[in-house]
């Protein structure tokens, strides 16, 4: 493991072994440089972090968002550090959009080395209020889970062929222990972790790796509207970033905080208790 993959186990309970510790000591340079890195969301937060760090160990940043004036500014910040970037502005929510940006990059890049599925969409709100708004749960499937993986349909076939590949996508710790009054976005995540079991157990043998990283808080534009975030704990993009870094260096099939691997545990063993304690968790307002 990386010392940024213990600092954040340490800190705030990541464990970045997965169920079979990888024992390598390579560095983010040795893992990245001269590969095609794509990256989704990537017009800020944590996207923004990690496409900085990557490139600057002289991986390439294929970068995608809906916002092109970002996007070109860390293609700007990249260059000037004397790194390879490039931008595809793209709205992901938009299949036929989605489908022609990554032919694009595609043909421009010959493939894609490992594919960083970070876009996402989040929405709070309760069972309550959520009877006349289906829209909510398909709005959500369609970023987070759909587009995903129109994205590794493309990529998927040149990182068999090349025998090589890494898909890491970023979930969230709910996804270990439960997320009441986010059940659009939980679900969403949970389907993209779903499938991603399923195509690793197809590829196990072709040294494609697909990393479920269960990220927790993160202080970016996403939390902002939710009142009870502002004074939580919660990493900074800057160290999100890194986490997605190790990720890449260690390769392990899941990355997500101790505490909520542990709830995962309880939630097979003695499901009723789990539900109490998201119950009462969902009562106090967390």
């Amino acid at each position: 493991m990386t010392s940024t993959g213990w600092w954040f186990q340490a800190k705030h309970g990541l464990d970045t072994r997965g169920p079979f510790p990888r024992r390598r000591r390579r560095t983010l340079g040795d893992a990245v440089a001269g590969r095609r890195v794509l990256i989704t969301g990537a017009s800020s937060g944590i996207g923004r972090s990690a496409a900085i760090d990557l490139a600057d160990a002289g991986a390439v940043v294929l970068l995608v968002a809906r916002r092109e004036p970002e996007l070109q500014e860390l293609v700007d910040a990249v260059t000037g550090r004397g790194g390879k970037a490039f931008a595809y502005p793209c709205d992901l929510n938009d299949a036929e959009a989605s489908d022609t940006t990554i032919g694009q990059i595609l043909d421009e890049h010959g493939g894609v080395d490992i594919l960083v599925n970070n876009a996402g969409r989040s929405i709070r709100r309760d069972l309550a209020q959520s009877y006349d708004r289906a829209h909510d749960f398909e709005r959500t499937m369609q970023l987070n889970y759909f587009a995903a993986v129109r994205l590794m349909l493309a990529v998927l076939p040149g990182m068999r062929e090349r025998h090589f590949g890494q898909v890491i996508n970023v979930l969230s710790a709910a996804n270990l222990f439960g997320g009441p009054g986010y059940s659009a976005y939980v679900a969403s995540k949970a389907a993209l972790d779903e499938v991603s079991t399923s195509f690793q157990a197809e590829t196990l043998d072709e040294n494609i790796t697909f990393t479920s990283v269960y990220m927790p808080l993160v202080r970016t534009a996403m939390i902002a509207p939710n009142a009870q975030y502002l004074e939580a704990a919660a990493l900074t993009p800057e160290q999100a970033g890194r986490v997605l870094c190790d990720a890449i260096v260690d390769r392990p099939r899941r990355i997500g905080p101790t505490f909520g691997r542990l709830q995962q545990l309880v939630d097979v063993i003695n499901p009723e208790r789990a539900d109490t304690a998201r119950h009462r968790r969902f009562k106090s307002g967390i």
